[in-house]
């Protein structure tokens, strides 16, 4: 066949390019059997002949098999490692697996059962659909999608089956015509009302379970004779599975989604002061300080809380997905109904303006380009920063105290540190004005960055004030512990108030105050009447 004792290295190549040929053209058996010898000849001579042209593909394809197994054992613990870390993550996710486990199960009876399968038939079906579809991790989100569903299909299905009976009036030929022209205009009606914001956030999911439920009573109706027997049992396999969603997700280990917001801006607020309070710290080992070399060194391991802030930033979805779900949710525990949810979704949003201001502070920590020569305006430029990022991060921390424990004292410490933050940014500002300090010869690249870094811990420092605001409004909404009309805490809200600067009056009853607010600082002259009452019970 070949020339010489050896088959050249080019013969299997060509073999299978003209079997390849002949197998697509149309052959005769005969010669297509003829080939299919010669390959398998050619290439058991070939083998035989010089078995190191196949020896490195053999021992690539042994290499393959035997990897196989343990890429298989690698793949299975991944996934136990991932399945253990997201279980460890919140354990609530296991229960709420188990908990729709036991949904299905229990609406499972309508087939298992003869007599509930008589009653209901092959409409059992629904009750499973709804639970495997509304079934949701919290309980907001089950009550929104439950009531959803069920409200949307008890109107579609009313509607279609009037439709069905309005368009029979009208004869065999116009029926399908009124049928479709009603379907078209419900369901465009219907699609554009899912643009609205207010539908959207919580009825987007109502809308489009009533244009497939009406869409499926009229087009079904005109087939089928006993529609209003149909739309019954569809109607009511639904809103068992429904019900049956909402008392396993209320009764059985309950996951509250007003709580999950409660705990997560909370929680937002501490990361923001972590950071503040990390950065006075930090911010003392650029400059030289053997303290905070010793600081640093004592907290080398928790520089993570430095990164905190950036989840912060990717949180309004959650905020505003979680506040929609307790927006469904009944009374429990420390929240009742008309819960000012959105009050949260304020106080995340400066959270967040606040953290973006953090990340630039983020980018001076991580430079390189820090000059261990102090001079008298660095000096001050480093104390007042320092106050004003501690005190700011303290102020935080007391914040999210406040909004977790739902208390009204921390609002009270928080107010003492912003006032302390204020103090510094004013005590920068004077000193740069002092001529003694500008008429040194300080080098201008030096000092810039330290301004920069001064100048945002300012804007910080009104993004917490605003913070500050709003959670105090929040405690009168929330009703939070410890409510200021108490004697002791009055007087000691009226202290901040005036040390604020902001006039407002304390008892409307029988007293009045009268606050003189002076440039640089304030005073307060009280009336005569003021001078005869009796101090507060310590």
């Amino acid at each position: 066949m070949w020339e010489g004792d050896y088959p050249p290295e080019s013969a299997f190549s060509l073999s299978l390019s003209h079997l390849s040929i002949n197998i697509a053209s149309p052959q005769s058996k005969s010669h297509y059997i003829y080939h299919i010898e010669g390959v398998v000849f050619s290439i058991f001579t070939h083998s035989l002949s010089q078995p190191h042209y196949f020896l490195g593909s053999e021992c690539a394809f042994g290499l393959k098999m035997k990897s196989i197994p343990r890429k298989i054992k690698s793949i299975f613990m991944d996934t136990v490692k991932e399945t253990k870390r997201v279980g460890e993550e919140d354990p609530r996710r296991i229960i709420h697996a188990m908990k729709v486990g036991f949904a299905l199960t229990l609406v499972s009876l309508f087939y298992y059962f003869r007599p509930l399968y008589n009653g209901f038939g092959q409409a059992g079906m629904w009750a499973i659909l709804t639970v495997v579809v509304v079934f949701e991790f919290t309980v907001g989100g089950t009550l929104s999608k439950s009531l959803n569903r069920g409200c949307a299909t008890l109107v579609a299905g009313a509607l279609g089956v009037g439709a069905e009976y309005l368009a029979a009036l009208c004869g065999d030929k116009g029926e399908p015509v009124v049928l479709g022209l009603m379907v078209f205009f419900l369901a465009t009606t219907s699609t554009f009302t899912r643009f609205f914001p207010n539908v959207k956030r919580k009825y987007d999911y109502g809308v489009l379970i009533f244009i497939l439920t009406f869409s499926l009573v009229a087009v079904s109706g005109f087939r089928v004779d006993q529609i209003l027997h149909l739309a019954h049992r569809r109607l009511s396999t639904i809103l068992i599975g429904g019900a049956s969603c909402i008392v396993i997700s209320i009764f059985v280990c309950p996951v509250w989604a007003g709580q999950d917001l409660h705990n997560l801006i909370a929680a937002n607020i501490e990361k923001l002061g972590a950071f503040l309070e990390g950065f006075g710290t930090e911010f003392l080992i650029f400059h030289g300080d053997e303290s905070g070399k010793i600081s640093s060194c004592k907290h080398g391991d928790q520089k993570s809380f430095l990164e905190g802030y950036k989840s912060v930033l990717n949180s309004k979805a959650t905020e505003e997905s979680l506040a929609n779900f307790a927006w469904w949710e009944p009374p429990h525990g420390r929240f009742m109904f008309n819960h000012p949810w959105k009050q949260y979704l304020k106080i995340g949003a400066l959270a967040r303006d606040c953290a973006c201001l953090i990340q630039s502070l983020n980018g001076y920590i991580n430079s390189k380009s820090h000059s261990l020569v102090e001079s008298e305006v660095k000096m001050k430029i480093k104390e007042s920063c320092m106050k004003m990022s501690m005190e700011s991060g303290k102020a935080l921390k007391e914040l999210a105290c406040a909004v977790k424990t739902t208390a009204f004292h921390p609002l009270l410490a928080a107010g003492a540190h912003l006032q302390n933050s204020k103090s510094a940014a004013d005590d920068l500002k004077i000193a740069l004005e002092n001529s003694s300090l500008l008429s040194a010869k300080a080098d201008l690249q030096e000092i810039m960055p330290l301004l920069v870094v001064a100048s945002v811990l300012i804007d910080i420092n009104d993004g917490v004030d605003k913070i500050y605001e709003s959670v105090n409004e929040l405690s009168l909404k929330a009703c939070f512990k410890n409510n200021p009309k108490s004697s002791k805490a009055c007087e000691l809200h009226q202290q901040v108030i005036i040390h604020r600067g902001v006039v407002k009056p304390v008892n409307d009853n029988e007293e009045h105050v009268v606050v003189v607010v002076v440039d640089g600082g304030a005073s307060a002259e009280e009336s005569p009447e003021k001078e005869n009452r009796h101090p507060p019970p310590q």
